[in-house]
């Protein structure tokens, strides 16, 4: 019988569960706190809502990412 497709053997940091994990953790962290602080600023546009998603997103993602690679890095077997 073949070897099943879905097998892997990552040597290192597996960066296919790193971007999984990135993907979930920003969602459940960013949607509650792109809501919570938007509710301190002022923003009367959809466009100016869009950006200030965008702009606090991006920052969740990116700090999110660096966390999780270097947590995958560290415990890497």
């Amino acid at each position: 019988m073949p070897e099943r497709v879905e097998t892997t053997s990552p040597d290192g940091v597996d960066y296919g569960w790193v971007m999984q994990t990135t993907f979930v953790l920003t969602i459940l962290i960013g949607a509650p706190l792109v809501a919570g602080l938007s509710t301190t600023v002022t923003l009367p546009t959809w466009g100016d809502r869009v950006e200030f998603a965008i702009r606090v997103g991006a920052l969740v993602w990116l700090l999110t990412s660096i966390t999780v690679f270097v947590y995958a890095r560290r415990n890497q077997r």
